[in-house]
């Protein structure tokens, strides 16, 4: 019987479950959970992830956090394929650097710059990290339909949350000559933001014949500020898990 060794969970416990929300906090866990038709409650504690089991639509549902940076969610995405979920949507907060994505908005990424490590394990650089279809477009039909400003575009993923988003504002002598300036870069180029885990989850669910999607939360506009706005943070991000499951839901009836 297959086992997520990491997660310390079992198919056992995942009761056959294809579909999976990837919060990156644990604290979002429970948050999404009680957004299901039922919530079983949690069925794994290991290494800092959090497994929570419920149903949508009648489908059985695991919510288990992701973690943060790409190497982590790595994890959790293989081992969940090993166990048969097919389905994933990561949720998250992101840092907007362009000055029209507002704190407190949504971003349903379309794809992913890979400025991250994680994913080259599954693929060259030069094969995009792009969200599927089917679990874009519900992700950005529920937040039409939940009323929640939701942009959709590329974000940028990084392995470092301040040298690799050129954030000044912590010791910004280490940020290395190549990274100066790349900020300014990216935002000619449109991409809407930084996270540190979309190019991973986008990539592996790709390449290993999975579907992902990722909704984020805007919890900083960097053209303004360099730091979270933590009482806007603490708003949007459920919105954000809010959106990822209604999302889920529509993807189930329409495959059930």
């Amino acid at each position: 019987m297959p086992e997520a060794y990491h997660l310390g969970l079992s198919e056992k416990a995942a009761r056959g479950a294809v579909y999976a929300l990837l919060p990156v906090d644990p604290i979002h866990v429970a948050e999404a959970a009680k957004l299901l038709d039922e919530d079983y409650g949690v069925v794994a504690t290991e290494r800092g992830f959090v497994s929570q089991l419920g149903s949508l639509a009648g489908a059985p549902v695991l919510v288990v956090s992701s973690g943060i940076g790409g190497p982590s969610v790595s994890v959790v995405a293989h081992e969940l394929s090993n166990l048969g979920v097919h389905t994933m949507i990561g949720v998250g907060a992101m840092g907007a650097i362009q000055p029209d994505v507002e704190v407190g908005d949504l971003v349903v990424a379309t794809g992913a710059v890979r400025l991250d490590g994680a994913s080259i394990h599954y693929a060259p650089v030069a094969y995009p990290a792009l969200a599927d279809h089917q679990v874009f477009a519900r992700l950005r039909r529920a937040a039409e339909d939940l009323g929640h400003k939701a942009h959709c575009g590329v974000c940028a993923s990084t392995d470092t949350f301040y040298p690799g988003q050129e954030r000044y504002d912590h010791d910004g002598q280490h940020v290395v000559s190549a990274l100066r300036g790349s900020l300014v870069e990216w935002r000619q180029l449109g991409v809407l933001g930084y996270d540190m885990e979309s190019a991973t989850l986008l990539t592996f669910a790709a390449v290993t014949g999975a579907r992902a999607g990722v909704v984020k939360a805007v919890v900083v506009n960097r053209a303004r500020r360099e730091t979270v706005h933590v009482e806007a943070a603490a708003g949007a991000e459920p919105r954000a898990v809010e959106v990822a499951v209604a999302a889920l839901r529509k993807l189930i009836k329409k495959e059930t």
